[in-house]
């Protein structure tokens, strides 16, 4: 029970993120993976709940970098 309100906080916070914050970011002229790291938070939260999901996510992040030139279709 604890671990479904802590992946809603999540989920919420992704949410806001992408309504909020990254409109008013600059845009890259294209986004290296599919889906986009925000979307791949929230289904990778949603699949394996809160701690596992954000451990997914934050590796997901390292890949996008610059210094990284691999684009993909990558799904959790």
């Amino acid at each position: 029970m604890l671990n479904k309100a802590f992946s809603a906080v999540l989920i919420a916070g992704v949410r806001f993120y992408q309504k909020i914050i990254s409109p008013i970011k600059p845009k890259r002229i294209k986004c290296r993976f599919y889906p986009t790291c925000s979307q791949y938070a929230i289904l990778a939260i949603k699949k394996y709940g809160a701690i596992k999901g954000t451990k997914k996510t934050i590796n997901r992040l390292k890949r996008c970098n610059p210094y990284n030139r691999e684009s993909c279709i990558d799904y959790p």
